[in-house]
Formats: structure tokens, sequence, C-alpha cells
């Protein structure tokens, strides 16, 4: 700053216009050529210091002083002392949560798979447009454009939320260290991700497409449909997990895509469980044991009793069986001379959406919320409130019903 020494005051308090050394802005009658800069002060009586910040914009200097004003009457406020960029605290957060030196909000170590997406969306899209800038002078305009910028490319809603997660982790743990005042990241206007429910099968839908499958594929899809188990735990499941008598699959560790991270805890400490084995699938896994030959710790669906399965490998043949399926279903109405119906035709799905039709056949059993929450490994009944409420049973009539009962009018809103 040593090329910036003259402030002028500005309507805003605290907030001054910053020349360069030589500008005669007092005398000039024209305005200066000094470029946009401006400086905002706030005084902490606790730490008898001044805590300043330099920016090219008027509107972020305002807003800056604002906010640290606030925290400063809070007490909530030190004055930073980073001078690390952006990608540099991107690589320390990434090298910290692969060691496991940072935690998470439960302060439990990060999945492999949370450390991929995060390294992947501060690669990608954070370090391109903001690594540059150091962290103590990111301002929330800058990365407001960075939002927008990626809305006008394109990008899904949930995308850009996606992006900006491991940013926000950054603020909140440099604001925690005293490394910076305020998160920029607070504050911003982002797209609105609409909800999108869940793609569901009836069971007679399912059976069909289970029916569609070889034999050999059969099993895994079977134990999606049926157990809700996700992907990374149909991978690890051992047959010693499998209990055929007691009727049980006990959930006890899930297998990360990364060959190199291998088997990991499962996603939650409730993702730990035992799941109910109901007669149809019971079938198809006795029958599975007998074709495989196998027992013990050998996996129940890997390509080998020690080498699992590949997602990409089992998607690509229950597809070609379903088309297949299809191209049979439409050469058989065309034989008969009739147009093919619309639920003739097998709609693909995936595996994750088939544990959400296990979800869905729990709740049309008459399980209650807190059971569905456990056979599916969900750590907050919050959540499965929040994915499947709308498939809950009950309504607007039977819950005024059911108020009417409570309160003794059921006959005068018959009347009614």
């Amino acid at each position: 700053m040593a090329a910036r020494q003259t402030l002028e005051k500005t309507r805003h308090a605290g907030i001054y216009r910053v020349h360069r050394r030589g500008c005669r802005w007092k005398e000039s009658k024209r305005a200066c050529k000094c470029p946009a800069s401006y400086q905002a002060s706030v005084y902490s009586a606790r730490q008898r210091k001044s805590i300043r910040k330099h920016t090219d914009n008027l509107a972020a200097a305002v807003a800056w002083r604002q906010d640290v004003s606030s925290a400063v009457r809070a007490g909530k406020v030190r004055a930073a002392r980073s001078r690390k960029t952006v990608a540099e605290a991107a690589d320390a957060l990434i090298d910290g949560m692969g060691s496991g030196a940072v935690l998470n909000r439960s302060q439990e170590p990060y999945k492999p798979s949370a450390v991929r997406s995060y390294r992947r969306a501060l690669d990608k899209r954070v370090k391109p447009a903001l690594g540059h800038r150091p962290l103590h002078q990111l301002e929330r305009n800058e990365i407001q454009q960075m939002v927008d910028d990626l809305r006008a490319d394109g990008l899904a809603p949930s995308t850009i939320v996606n992006t900006l997660d491991p940013l926000r982790v950054i603020c909140r743990r440099a604001v925690r260290d005293g490394e910076i005042v305020v998160d920029p990241t607070s504050g911003l206007e982002l797209p609105r991700i609409r909800g999108r429910r869940q793609r569901i099968e009836n069971p007679e839908r399912a059976q069909a497409l289970l029916d569609s499958l070889p034999d050999a594929e059969r099993p895994l899809w079977t134990t999606a449909f049926f157990a809700g188990l996700r992907r990374g735990e149909l991978r690890a499941l051992r047959w010693s997990d499998v209990d055929l008598e007691a009727s049980v699959i006990r959930v006890r560790r899930s297998l990360d895509d990364d060959p190199e991270v291998g088997e990991i805890e499962v996603k939650t400490e409730a993702g730990e469980r035992d799941v109910p084995l109901i007669g149809r699938l019971r079938r198809e896994l006795v029958q599975h044991r007998l074709a495989s030959g196998r027992s013990g710790n050998d996996l129940v669906f890997g390509r080998t009793a020690e080498l699992p399965f590949t997602p990409s490998t089992v998607r690509r043949r229950a597809l070609a069986a379903w088309d297949a399926a299809n191209e049979k279903a439409a050469k058989q109405a065309d034989e008969e001379g009739r147009d093919l119906a619309p639920d003739e035709l097998l709609t693909p799905i995936t595996p994750h959406e088939a544990r959400h039709c296990a979800a869905s056949y729990l709740i049309a059993a008459g399980l209650n919320p807190k059971e569905i929450s456990v056979y599916i490994g969900h750590s907050d009944i919050r959540t499965t409130y929040n994915v499947y409420g709308h498939l809950l049973p009950g309504g607007h009539a039977e819950a005024a019903a059911k108020l009417d009962a409570f309160l003794g009018d059921a006959e005068s809103a018959d009347g009614a």
C-alpha cells in the first residue's frame, strides 16, 4: 500500500476512498484518475486496534464493514492473519480431509467419495475462478459472480451448490481459526434446487424388470429392490453377512469405488444395521449361493469370490437385458397386429432407484417411519420424512377426520 497514501472520506461512516500518492483530488475540480479503491475500517476496543480491509468495490466495502461491526459488538471477531491464497487453502483442506485431520460437522472423518467430490469441485471450478485470490481479501461479490457465471454456463442448481460446499468449509474454518474476519460465502443468492421425487416402481413392475434379467444378474438387483442396500454395501456384502436361517442381512461395511481405498465403514453409524430378508429375496439368494458355490467371507455379488463387481458392467448388462425384453415385446405385438401398450415396455432403473423402491414397499407394508429409517440406514428420521414423506399414508381428509374425532365434532362435520 506504499503507493496509496491519501484517504478521502465518503458518505459512509468508516469507508474511505483511497488515492494514489501525489493525487491532487483536493485541489482538482475534475474527477481524479486513480483506480477505484476503498478502505473499510472498524475499531475494536477489545483489541485496541482497527480492523481494515481494502476493496475495489464500494458496495463490498460497506457490506464488509456492516458484517464486521456486528461481529465486533458480539465479541466474535479477531484481526485476520491469513496470507494464503484460496488455492493454497483448498489444497490444505483436501490434504487434511484425506489424512483425517479435518473432520466433518459430525466430527467424523470425511468419506473418500466426499474427498473426491470436493477435490473435483475445487480443481474444476473454484480454483480457476478464485484460486489466485488471497483468502483474507476474498469478497462476497466475487463468489456471487462465480455463481452467476456457473448459472450462465447452464450448470444445474445442485451442481452449483455442490461446487460451493468445499469453499464454505474453507471459509468456515478460516473464520474459526481467525484467519479471516467475515465468511464471504454467507448471504449469497443461489439458484433454487427444485425437489425431485425419486422414481418408484410398484412390486409388479419391479418383478417384471427382475424376470427379464439373466439368472446371474437377478440376485443383486433383487437385493437392491427388496433390501434397499446402497451400491457400496452391495459390493461389500459377504456371505457371512447373510443369515438365511434368521432371515436377515447384516450390513456392516461398504466398498468405495476407488480400488485403492477398498472397504470402508458404512455411510453413517445408522448404516450398520440388520435388514429383514423377505421370502422372495431369500429364495433368490439360496439359489445364488448354490450356483456360485461361495460361502463364508466370499463376496455375494463379486466378479469372483474376492473381486467386487464393477457398477458400470452391472448396469450395462441390465440395460441390454431390458432392451432385449422390450424388443421381444414389440415384435410380439407386431406379429399380433396391434400397438404396443406403454405398460408393456420396461423402463430401465438404477440400483439407487431400486433402493427407493425398497423404502416405498416398507411404507406400503405399514411400517412406521422409525422402522423404515432403521432398515434403510438413515441416521436421522427427518431424512426419511424428507425423502419419502410424500409416500407416507394419510392426507388432509384423514387429518381432518382424526382431529374431528379427537374434538368430538365428527357429527357436526358430517352435517356441515
